[in-house]
């Protein structure tokens, strides 16, 4: 009896442990061209706390109908401001948790054996030489958005457009360079300066007055389940080191603050 009292206990107790990691883990949905800065914004984060941080990528557009539908995400770091806007006016957010995180860029990136000159900028992509080129999807992808606004403040649009291979984020988009898939393409300055990219290819910054601002910002969730812990990564995001991060993979932030 005593045998089966003690051996209760011990499943007891490895439920109630398991249950605790558990609780320590929030799931966090970012846009892609967060995927390598927020890998390290969350690896100090765990160091530091001894919480995990669930990182899912993809783009904005695609989280903000997967988080209306009910996904179970914790925290939403959006590549613009208005999706969480959105989802705060429709009280889909813990209140007091929005906070613009950063600012991003778009760059032109080609591989390293590529022949073209970037230092004409964008009218590069004009060359007879580009057959494609790599564009996030601007229906559902801020950086796809901004690429959209480059091109036609520079009166090449029309005349590129055709050319376009759409990645479904700017991630997936970055890829498709590095692969030799397009022979050009308009990404993420952060996935640019990444450790998959920077050795592997060369850009040509585009400048942020031919394009709308691509201001970031992220939320809590209502729905979600692990509220203290996402209200810590949230503070833990908002310090001067993790600005220090940030900055380092090319994105404007405006100093180490607090969430409003």
């Amino acid at each position: 009896m005593n045998v089966r009292r003690l051996s209760l206990v011990a499943v007891v107790a490895v439920c109630f442990v398991s249950q605790l990691c558990f609780a320590q883990e929030i799931t966090v949905a970012a846009a892609a061209d967060l995927q390598f800065a927020m890998q390290d914004v969350a690896a100090r984060f765990q160091k530091e706390t001894g919480k995990t941080v669930k990182l899912i990528y993809g783009s904005s557009g695609n989280f903000f109908q997967q988080i209306q539908n009910g996904a179970p995400f914790d925290m939403f770091f959006s590549a613009n401001l208005d999706y969480p806007k959105k989802l705060e006016a429709a009280g889909l957010t813990e209140p007091g948790s929005y906070y613009q995180y950063a600012k991003g860029k778009i760059v032109i990136w080609v591989r390293n054996d590529s022949k073209l000159d970037l230092s004409s900028g964008m009218k590069v992509l004009l060359d007879p030489s580009v057959k494609k080129i790599a564009v996030a999807n601007p229906q559902h992808a801020p950086y796809g958005q901004a690429a959209v606004a480059a091109m036609q403040n520079e009166k090449i649009y029309e005349r590129v457009k055709d050319k376009f291979v759409l990645g479904e984020n700017i991630s997936q988009t970055a890829s498709f360079v590095v692969s030799g898939s397009a022979d050009a393409g308009i990404v993420a300055l952060s996935l640019a300066l990444s450790p998959n990219m920077k050795d592997k290819g060369r850009y040509a910054d585009i400048p942020a007055d031919e394009y709308p601002p691509i201001e970031q910002a992220c939320v809590i969730l209502a729905s979600s389940k692990n509220k203290e812990a996402a209200r810590r990564f949230l503070l833990f995001v908002t310090t001067a080191a993790m600005a220090d991060v940030l900055r380092s993979y090319g994105f404007d932030v405006l100093g180490g603050g607090s969430a409003k």
